[in-house]
């Protein structure tokens, strides 16, 4: 039936997609430089949105959210719908953008995609959004999403031979007496210890929002004498780290090691007192601080520093940095040190940085103790595992062969590995030990090696991660997870040698290394061979 208020229905439209040779129909989009995109959605005909991020240009690091460009067809060109976009959703007919702003203060805006851009207050939603919750519902609803979560999303279908069933009636008896949020999390967390792998993390959900303050951290190690805090290292960041800043450190600030911190904004600072509580709230803030080469306030003198709110960047630096220094000591000069925090982004920095840096040596110590995994360091193994073909000659100047490629350390590698290095700090070892690239020195690694992707998440925002990828090896098995990798030359870092000072597990690797470039010596030309004549008659046979 037609009326007034009710259009007639829509024809169907009838959408054929020729498939053969679409491949063949692919083009290069003019007028969008290549950059980093994502979330790319169609408007109305003719338009297209997608997203950017912009850098964060602020000392908190946080991201500076993303710039949602809208491409126009018809004229081939991109330009900025909206800026400072943390997400946006478009309507079903592509002529409404619901977009939200980052950030706690951030909020919704409901604007016309089909038309000019909006300004920066058009399309404001003035409304506070709230919803009645029943908390214990909620709990059994969550409780049971996470079960299911498990039983549908784990990598393998038998559940490690798990009762799953029974988990759910044995752990569900304790879900009338969650009273908290956190209650259910360390309840599901219970549950879901019975599958035994690695990766099934509990976290996040509804918490009660808590006022933070961040204590801050001048990056220096103390002692108490005198009854007072005396400053007995400073940690520099190598004057070679922009990610890292050392507050006692930086230019003109007149600190040294010895010197006594007396007081922190002008509050006198005893051995009696916690110091971290004197510096509460100074996290990124200037913050005057007394020091004195003596333990009283007479001759004192009032520096302004900024402390910093972690110092695990400075430390971690200063162990890396004493490691190398004690490699190129025992090796006298021969070999390389290279550590690996990672597998992801800042692993392969790492990676790079202190890699290729050192390639002038015979030999290389690859550390990855600690290392918290990422993806799979496949990039790193194949350069580890890389040979040269030959040398090109430089006849300009020093007369040195280059080998080709130029780049690579030639000659033996020992790995370090211990317990607290897993994920893809279990496959890289492994990967090290299956391509023959050398031996594995420490303690047998985590075991966690079924990867995490595509975990639903809970209505309230939380999760009970499933790990969904397991690694198979060549000959067809299940591998690595909860079995870790072992190392060829065990030896344990004990409190008792750590404490003072020293490494067993890096000296003994460089002893490996050292014993392995005795034996075989890097071979690698060192002068030019004949020169050629190419160019003169050879006179005919007689």
């Amino acid at each position: 039936d037609t009326t007034p208020d009710r259009p007639a229905p829509r024809e169907p439209v009838n959408v054929q997609i020729d498939f053969d040779g679409l491949h063949q129909r692919i083009i290069t989009v003019a007028g969008i430089t290549q950059r980093d995109y994502s979330a790319l959605r169609a408007g109305v005909a003719g338009k297209v949105f997608f997203m950017e991020p912009i850098p964060s240009t602020g000392t908190s690091g946080g991201g500076g959210g993303s710039a949602l460009h809208r491409y126009e067809l018809s004229t081939r060109r991109a330009a900025t719908f909206v800026q400072n976009v943390a997400d946006y959703a478009l309507s079903f007919d592509g002529k409404k953008l619901l977009y939200r702003s980052p950030g706690q203060q951030g909020g919704l805006s409901i604007v016309d995609a089909d038309k000019d851009a909006p300004t920066a207050t058009k399309g404001r939603l003035a409304v506070t959004l709230r919803a009645h919750v029943d908390p214990r519902a909620e709990f059994r609803q969550m409780f049971d999403e996470g079960w299911r979560i498990q039983r549908d999303y784990l990598y393998v279908r038998n559940l490690h031979g798990v009762d799953w069933p029974k988990m759910k009636q044995m752990y569900g008896e304790l879900l009338p007496h969650v009273a908290h949020r956190s209650d259910l999390n360390y309840l599901l967390d219970n549950m879901g210890a019975e599958l035994a792998v690695g990766h099934s993390y509990v976290r996040g959900g509804d918490m009660p929002e808590v006022p933070e303050t961040t204590t801050g951290l001048l990056g220096a190690d103390f002692t108490v004498e005198n009854g007072r805090y005396r400053i007995s290292r400073i940690y520099d960041a190598e004057s070679w780290n922009p990610e890292l800043r050392a507050p006692l450190a930086a230019p003109g600030v007149d600190v040294r090691v010895g010197d006594y911190l007396l007081a922190v904004n002008g509050v006198e600072l005893r051995a009696s007192d916690n110091i971290h509580r004197a510096l509460d709230g100074t996290a990124n803030r200037q913050t005057v601080i007394t020091v004195g080469a003596r333990p009283a306030m007479e001759g004192a003198r009032r520096v302004t520093v900024i402390p910093v709110a972690n110092e695990q960047g400075l430390r971690t630096r200063a162990w890396v940095e004493r490691n190398r220094r004690l490699v190129d000591s025992l090796s006298q000069g021969q070999l390389a040190y290279v550590y690996i925090p990672n597998t992801g982004q800042g692993g392969y920095a790492s990676f790079n940085r202190y890699y290729f840096a050192q390639q002038h040596k015979n030999g290389a110590i690859i550390d990855e103790r600690f290392n918290g995994g990422g993806s799979a360091a496949d990039y790193i193994i194949e350069i580890l595992g890389r040979d040269f073909d030959g040398y090109f000659n430089n006849p300009v100047g020093e007369r040195t062969l280059f080998t080709s490629p130029s780049a690579g350390i030639w000659g033996p590698k020992v790995m370090i590995i211990n317990e607290m290095a897993g994920s893809g700090g279990d496959l890289m070892p492994y990967m090290f030990r299956y391509r023959k690239i050398g031996p594995l020195v420490g303690t047998r690694t985590w075991g966690g090696l079924v990867g995490t992707w595509d975990t639903p998440a809970f209505i309230d925002g939380g999760s009970m991660i499933a790990p969904r990828g397991g690694f198979i090896d060549r000959e067809g098995r299940f591998a690595v997870e909860n079995v870790g990798v072992a190392p060829d030359i065990e030896v344990e870092n004990w409190p008792k040698e750590t404490i003072a000072g020293r490494d067993p597990q890096l000296e003994r690797a460089v002893a490996e290394a050292m014993r392995m470039l005795k034996e075989t010596p890097v071979d690698r030309l060192r002068a030019e061979p004949a020169e050629p004549t190419w160019g003169r008659r050879v006179p005919p046979a007689p």
